[in-house]
């Protein structure tokens, strides 16, 4: 996900949010505007730690974990600064409260674009250091001792001359009563002895792995019902007519209605309904629905990547550019690349539970976005956000695709509780729904022409891009280029090292909902840039490596030389690959971190496989080790799943894979071994982010690789076409 372009206009999407049921919120700060009507209060110790009577710890965590581990992370910065001791720490999730939760990088309580420890480390730290000075202060006041004697570790605070010591649980009642100081003293980061270790591992391993680990598909409530959607086949589309005589037929089926989005069928069970859906005769009005297939959208997009003439509308945007032209160059590259639709393939498809009446406006589900959510149901039920109580549940991934401003499977969920008469109900898609409802990372082409000098280096780079914007017409529309689409090629350092740069984007008006993906925009202008480098270096008769590192010295990149040069050592560039396998790099910046990938990959009948993958990444100080390199291996496999196989193809409007039959994704058999080498970083330096950067480099590096076995570009994603 996107980080810059939320905060920017927050305040604009709280105007029309906050018009809910003709309340307007007139003179409240944003954060009190989302929070209105909300009862959540912190604790003594603040929002983000709570301090039982037997000493245990408890981290608030405002960041929903759906596999990415971070809570672990977040968990080890409280522990650390506070002095508790890690076994007995735990975890629990935020409610939801924008003001208390806010994400400080985005603007609103939401997990996304890798900033969920980045956002924490320093409100985390201060929070934590004000609790221990809370028990510093009770416990010098009760020993009689000065305050700058006592030491705070392992959840017990101890005075060193007096041999006096106790436990958080025998000092809580009196920590409590102290004022929290406002400029608490952070430890030196010299003296951390948990963060940054082996020792932060995974808190819900245990819950997860027996299956005590609570989901929204688990949730069960008295009287409860279940609810499916028929929603149209093309996007736009609305009901006509429907017929529901059949439906109602189904035993267990208890009503069937129509809601905004198609017709909803309500009954005692997921099977009831799921028949009673089956059974329904709906008539669709196609007047306003996207009818094209992709290869016509192509088509479009590469003749206006040519030049052809703009629709009006439409028109170009430059979001790069400097120097003047060469009146004559050296040699030319010319490169187009086409990238898919691509969908996020969750492991657990959306649902959502929704209590409304009796006095509850209560939503229970895996909330990417509690505040975008909180809106969206406030409008729905003419209510104060902060009024929606929202108990965020584990989810079984997301990759973007639980945060979309419409909220869309939670609003649907809402609209079908409005209608039981205070039942709970719960919202089920399958996999097919989820499939293909649509938010998609955009479909995409880029058009490159390079001009090089007589040593083969850029002196000239134009660069177009034709695709959907993701925050155009949302209710948090960009002020200028949409950083979304061009994030990865703006601000690179290969154009940062090019005397002249032309690069403009042509946002498209496409029906199909699309919505930021794993890494975003970075999904395909890393491979652009990455895989054109590696072409202009084969032209230039020079190793790539050398290459790269010519052109990141000359812009300053020392970052990207850094991860580059650590990755190339450990894969052992220098040495000859393994009989039948080639090597690629590529080396890539996305949500502050630095990330290269060495590929070794074997071209077996045109196909690749992928044996071995050599990770370096800067991410700044890194919490947990172990989770790092969990996530860069997740990452890889996730992008290297897109590259190699993964495309939602339209024919005449409809989407044609709806299934994992039809949506291949990585196989266990096909994940190559990773190996992932974290650069060593000064003591207390911020985190950057984690979850997405791993993601990136592998397309092209695997690209890059086929180039040096084949002498062939990949210029069309996937690579292994169905």
């Amino acid at each position: 996900m996107k980080t810059s372009t939320v905060s920017a206009t927050r305040r604009g999407f709280l105007i029309g949010a906050t018009l809910t049921g003709g309340a307007l919120l007139v003179g409240c700060s944003p954060a009190d505007a989302l929070s209105a009507g909300s009862k959540v209060k912190p604790g003594a110790f603040g929002p983000f730690i709570k301090i039982a009577a037997d000493g245990a710890v408890t981290v608030v965590n405002k960041h929903i974990e759906f596999g990415q581990g971070s809570h672990a992370g977040i968990a080890a910065i409280v522990a650390e600064e506070l002095g508790a001791d890690w076994d007995k720490v735990r975890v629990e999730q935020a409610p939801a409260n924008a003001k208390l939760y806010g994400n400080p990088l985005l603007g609103l309580q939401l997990t996304g674009g890798s900033t969920a420890i980045a956002s924490s480390w320093t409100p985390l730290r201060n929070a934590a250091a004000a609790a221990r000075a809370m028990f510093v202060q009770a416990a010098a006041a009760k020993w009689n001792v000065p305050a700058g004697e006592i030491t705070v570790a392992d959840g017990v605070v101890r005075h060193a001359a007096s041999g006096k010591s106790a436990g958080f649980g025998e000092l809580v009642a009196d920590a409590a009563q102290v004022t929290p100081p406002q400029s608490p003293t952070l430890k030196d980061p010299k003296t951390f002895t948990l963060v940054g270790t082996d020792r932060v591992r995974r808190k819900d391993a245990l819950v997860k792995a027996t299956g005590q680990a609570t989901f929204t598909q688990d949730v069960r409530l008295p009287n409860m019902l279940i609810a499916m959607v028929a929603r149209p086949e093309r996007f736009g589309a609305k009901v006509a007519s429907f017929d529901a005589a059949q439906a109602r037929k189904v035993p267990g089926v208890v009503d069937v209605f129509q809601i905004p989005t198609g017709v909803a069928v309500v009954a005692q069970n997921t099977w009831a309904a799921k028949q009673g859906r089956d059974a329904l005769k709906v008539v669709w009005d196609d007047a306003k629905a996207e009818t094209r297939g992709t290869d016509q959208l192509l088509a479009e997009y590469r003749e206006l990547a040519a030049g052809e003439a703009v629709p009006d509308g439409l028109e170009w945007e430059a979001f790069e550019t400097r120097g003047t032209a060469p009146a004559a160059g050296g040699q030319v590259l010319e490169a187009t690349y086409d990238f898919p639709y691509l969908a996020h393939a969750a492991m657990e498809p959306m649902n959502c539970v929704a209590e409304i009446g009796n006095g509850k406006r209560k939503l229970t589900f895996g909330s990417q976005a509690p505040t975008l959510d909180q809106l969206n149901a406030a409008k729905i039920l003419a209510a104060l956000p902060g009024s929606i109580e929202i108990e965020t549940v584990y989810a079984g991934g997301s990759f973007g695709r639980r945060a979309n401003f419409s909220s869309d499977y939670v609003a649907d969920c809402l609209h079908v509780a409005k209608k039981t008469n205070g039942r709970p109900v719960k919202l089920v898609w399958t996999r097919e729904d989820d499939m293909a409802a649509g938010h998609y990372r955009p479909l995409v082409h880029h058009r490159v022409r390079v001009v090089t000098d007589a040593e083969g280096f850029p002196v000239s780079w134009t660069h177009r891009i034709v695709t959907q914007s993701i925050m155009k017409g949302s209710p948090m529309p960009t002020k200028g280029v949409d950083q979304s689409s061009v994030e990865g090629v703006g601000g690179s350092p290969y154009l940062k090292a090019t005397p002249h740069v032309d690069a403009q984007v042509l946002h498209t008006d496409v029906g199909v909902p699309v919505l930021w993906w794993r890494s975003v925009g970075h999904t395909h202008t890393a491979y652009v840039m990455e895989h054109t480098i590696d072409q202009l270096a084969r032209k230039a008769g020079k190793d790539p490596l050398e290459y790269r590192r010519a052109l990141l010295t000359k812009a300053g990149a020392n970052r990207h030389l850094a991860v580059l040069n650590l990755a190339a050592e450990k894969a052992g560039w220098t040495n000859p690959a393994p009989a039948g396998v080639s090597r690629g790099l590529a080396v890539h910046e996305s949500f502050g971190s630095v990330v290269a990938e060495v590929a070794e990959v074997q071209v077996t009948d045109g196909a690749p496989k992928v044996g071995r993958i050599v990770a370096a990444i800067d991410c700044g100080t890194a919490i947990s080790p172990n989770q790092v390199a969990s996530q860069v291996e997740g990452g890889v496999c996730y992008g290297l799943s897109a590259v190699l196989y993964g495309q939602i193809t339209l024919k005449d409007g409809r989407v044609e894979q709806t299934n994992f039959d039809g949506y291949r994704v990585l196989r266990n058999s096909e994940a190559p071994t990773v190996e992932t080498y974290i650069l060593p970083q000064a003591a207390g330096a911020p985190p950057t982010g984690v979850g997405e950067p791993g993601t990136p480099p592998i397309g092209p590096a695997v690209a890059n690789a086929i180039l040096a076995a084949t002498g062939q570009p990949q210029l069309s994603l996937p690579m292994v076409k169905a």
